[in-house]
């Protein structure tokens, strides 16, 4: 076998692109239907410790588990020859599949976007990295678990779309 076979290195992303992913989500459901809901539960002389080592540690695979979820997604799509097809969302190609992918394209973009640019900025300003008042820490908070909700339901069309371009597409 050749080094350089588009077939292995095509299985190479797929399976980085999906691993990476199961890292993204999996931390995004576990804030949401896991962390969010516990932690009014813990006592509050327990709760320094969420911020100081979980979270830290957390939002860290969180965050570049969504970078290297989106780098391998678009190599893969590359290396398949959907990526121009699937970002016009398959305008002109006349393929269901290839909208799909390209609908699970443009939601993880956006929530990918919405981890670096929104909830990572607000999480510093939780976590003390970034200067706030308690003010400023409240909104950043809020905002930070608005914007993660509103992934966490984008996720579920995203993944939607990225499942059925796999079953389709031949």
């Amino acid at each position: 076998m050749e080094f350089v076979d588009l077939h292995w290195w095509t299985l190479c992303f797929r399976w980085l692109h999906i691993l990476s992913g199961v890292m993204w989500i999996g931390h995004l459901w576990y804030f949401n239907f896991t962390q969010a809901p516990t932690v009014p539960k813990i006592p509050m002389e327990l709760r320094p410790a969420i911020g100081k080592f979980i979270l830290p540690e957390a939002l860290f695979w969180f965050r570049w588990g969504a970078m290297a979820t989106i780098v391998t997604g678009l190599i893969l799509a590359y290396l398949l020859g959907n990526l121009g097809p699937a970002l016009s969302l398959g305008v002109g190609a006349h393929s269901l599949p290839t909208t799909g992918l390209g609908f699970g394209m443009w939601l993880g973009i956006i929530m990918w976007f919405n981890v670096w640019f929104i909830i990572w900025p607000n999480q510093k300003k939780v976590m003390g990295m970034t200067e706030a008042t308690d003010d400023e820490k409240k909104r950043a908070a809020r905002t930070a678990s608005l914007t993660s909700r509103v992934n966490t339901m984008l996720s579920i069309p995203m993944l939607y779309g990225m499942v059925m371009s796999v079953y389709m597409i031949r």
